[in-house]
């Protein structure tokens, strides 16, 4: 079968040119809005006319129907002219032409009515055709008709009226001009009137977008939202799908239409409508049509009372009128055995149900996301409490990510498993195809892309141990029973206390040394106090930097980050602040020519060298050198006085003598000191007792010294009056 496709091809709705693909076969055209899915079919059986007409920059098609409409189809290259021409002769045996059009700018003309297509012709070329469907109301003034069109909201610039003047002096016959011009618009014009009665009422019906309590009233071509101070009236042709979801409670329903262009309340859309039902809600009804009229308007899809639940009935008659498929949850069953995830969608709680060919959140805002919209899937962690939950994030091929967050930690397998069974990208995933993210939510040494936020969990987790290990550590070395008679307050104030238990378990020689112990420790207890804040000096003093040097470049990675950074931003709304960095990473790797930023930066490198040797000429560099000197020099200084008054005390401490020389804490002293003052008292007779046996010695050696200096000189003057 030969067939023709492209992919780049814009229709024109209502005044919009809509991106899709178009497929032409011997059987039909076919066209795909790349946009919303919605399928346009064209039989081709009921084609009459078909030209090529000059679009701006682009050539189109303009395919006129038996019927009366218009289709027109831009994006067509010149040389495809040929092409599609042969195609046409062969296909459905029609000769494409081009079709003339008037260039003169004259607003002067003659109305045509063919059908459904109003065309201003000046002289035999025509000027512009105006489809009638795309008009919304017509009114009439004494010889002027005004045509008011329905607006399209993909349109930046929209056309919101035309007039047209018919002089008096073509009024002709016994009809008006002006009436038979408004009655010509009229019967093909999609004007909205609630003529006749409804085919069905439903009264009081739940509705959560648009919030509030409607009566809805099905026509035949549009249905009706009848609120207490809105009221909507929707035209069938609008709607693009339906859907019925059942609650996750399973009490109640969800029934979903999915609305291309949305109604709309002031400058809020409304793409969707969405209202909920009770299970038990039943309703009974009947249609205003014999059954002759059903079996010939609707094929027997339908019929003549109907009763049962409210969601139901409402749900039959939507999809036989409407001719639009009523979707479900399809296959998927979750965590706990219902087709919808719990989660939340900006910051507003609601459910996710995965379909058959897409995705579907309700509601606020509802959101439904076709597979072929779809770039990739993400499972992330759910920021602190990641033991608990998780995100899922989709990111369609527009370049927006949808994020799904907060989703229970059960729902993971079976999200993942429905994630592979549709054989959509799952991004975080590895060599064996598996989900980095599994159930443990640990880590993989397959990891394609790291990621900031774990590694910063990491670095906070082994803080938090360190400092309670420390706060251990430092708690087990205060606590010592066997030594509860060594005090920490005694080394602070360098105090030599003892208890009257030691002086009665040791002997005099015991005594001794614990007194020399206990003269040590004090000594530790200032060494390591004093250079502990020296150091932190020492740091501070390190860290100062000379405010006039110049700067240090930056690399080529944060020239290029700090110019993209905006647009990072930009393409992945509700990125956080922290990730931009690893986004901007991902970005630089896949990057292919980086030439331009290594440029930058190799400049900035020679322009850092020039500015540095001049300010290495200029003396400031050396400058700040000798005052950093300078005050490293006063600095040791003045550690050095610091100690002076130490070492004097701690040397000073061994030669004190009697009871009155040596302080001890007032913390110390008990109220029976007696045996105390005892041990002191014969601690300073041994004192006293060595340091007179010491000033003996060192008498009797300056006494042997000088009686052996007195020989030396005696001998000496002896052999001098010898030798005279």
């Amino acid at each position: 079968m030969e067939f023709l496709e492209y992919n780049d091809i814009s229709a024109e709705i209502k005044g919009a040119m809509v991106p899709g693909r178009i497929k032409m076969t011997d059987q039909n055209i076919v066209f795909k809005n790349s946009k919303t899915g919605k399928v346009e079919q064209i039989s081709a059986n009921d084609i009459e006319l078909v030209n090529f007409q000059k679009f701006i920059g682009s050539w189109g098609l303009r395919i006129f129907m038996k019927n009366g409409t218009l289709h027109r189809y831009g994006g067509f290259k010149e040389g495809e002219q040929e092409k599609v021409a042969k195609f046409f002769k062969s296909s459905y045996n029609k000769d494409m032409l081009e079709k003339e059009l008037s260039l003169k700018g004259w607003n002067w003309g003659t109305a045509k009515f063919n059908g459904a297509l109003l065309s201003f012709n000046v002289g035999t070329n025509t000027a512009f055709e105006i489809p009638l469907h795309y008009v919304s109301q017509c009114n009439t003034g004494k010889n002027e008709v005004t045509l008011e069109f329905h607006q399209n909201d993909d349109t930046p610039v929209s056309l919101m009226e035309m007039r047209f003047h018919i002089p008096t002096s073509e009024l002709a016959g016994d009809m008006d001009a002006v009436d038979a011009f408004h009655q010509q618009v009229m019967t093909k014009a999609s004007v909205i009137s609630v003529s006749g009665d409804a085919i069905a009422i439903f009264r009081e019906l739940q509705c959560l977008t648009p919030r509030g309590r409607y009566d809805i009233k099905v026509f035949q071509t549009f249905f009706q939202l009848h609120g207490k101070t809105f009221d909507y009236k929707i035209p069938m042709s609008t709607v693009l799908r339906l859907f019925l979801l059942p609650h996750k409670d399973t009490r109640q329903m969800f029934f979903v239409v999915s609305l291309d262009p949305p109604i709309k309340q002031g400058q809020t859309r409304y793409h969707y409508l969405v209202l909920l039902f009770g299970v038990e809600e039943e309703t009974s009804l009947e249609l205003p049509f014999t059954e002759e009229e059903l079996k010939e308007k609707y094929e027997g899809k339908i019929t003549k009372e109907l009763s049962g639940p409210t969601y139901e009935v409402l749900a039959k008659i939507m999809k036989v009128i409407i001719n639009r498929r009523v979707t479900g949850p399809g296959d998927f069953l979750g965590h706990h055995k219902t087709p919808a995830i719990a989660c939340s969608y900006k910051a507003a709680a609601g459910y996710l149900y995965p379909l058959e060919k897409g995705f579907i959140y309700v509601h606020k805002p509802p959101v439904h996301i076709r597979f072929e919209e779809i770039a990739s899937v993400n499972f992330a962690r759910g920021g602190a409490s990641s033991t608990k939950s998780f995100d899922f994030e989709i990111a369609v091929k527009q370049g927006a990510v949808h994020t799904f967050s907060s989703i229970e930690k059960g729902e993971y397998d079976k999200l993942f498993n429905y994630i592979t069974a549709k054989k959509l990208h799952v991004k975080n995933t590895g060599k064996n195809d598996k989900a980095l993210y599994d159930d443990d939510f640990g880590d993989s040494d397959t990891e394609k892309e790291p990621d900031a936020y774990l590694e910063r969990v990491k670095a906070e987790a082994k803080e938090r141990a360190s400092s309670d290990d420390d706060d251990d550590e430092s708690t087990d070395e205060d606590f010592n029973p066997d030594k509860q008679n060594e005090s920490d307050v005694a080394e602070e104030y360098d105090t030599n206390p003892s208890s009257s238990e030691e002086s009665d378990a040791s002997g005099a020689s015991g005594d001794s040394k614990k007194e020399k112990k206990k003269e040590k420790k004090p000594k530790k207890a200032k060494t390591i106090s004093e250079p502990a804040t020296r150091k932190k000096k020492d740091k501070s003093k390190k860290r100062e930097k000379d405010a006039n040097a110049p700067k240090r470049p930056s690399t080529a990675f944060m020239l290029w980050l700090n110019e993209n950074r905006k647009g990072i931003l930009e393409d992945n709304p509700g990125i956080k602040v922290t990730e931009v960095a690893k986004k901007g990473g991902e970005l630089w790797r896949d990057l292919k020519d980086k030439s331009e930023w290594e440029e930058k930066a190799s400049k900035a490198k020679e322009e850092y060298n020039k500015a540095m040797d001049k300010y290495k000429e200029s003396g400031a560099a050396a400058e700040f050198k000798e005052k950093k000197k300078q005050a490293d020099k006063e600095r040791k200084q003045a550690d050095k006085k610091s100690k002076a008054p130490s070492k004097k005390s701690s040397a000073a401490k061994p030669n004190t003598s009697g009871s009155g020389a040596k302080f001890t804490s007032r913390e110390y002293i008990d109220d029976d000191d007696s045996s105390s003052s005892d041990d002191d008292k014969e601690k300073d007779k041994k004192k006293e007792k060595k340091d007179s046996k010491e000033s003996k010695e060192t008498k009797k050696k300056a006494k042997s010294s000088s009686s052996e200096a007195s020989e030396e000189e005696a001998s000496g003057s002896g052999s001098g009056s010898g030798s005279d």
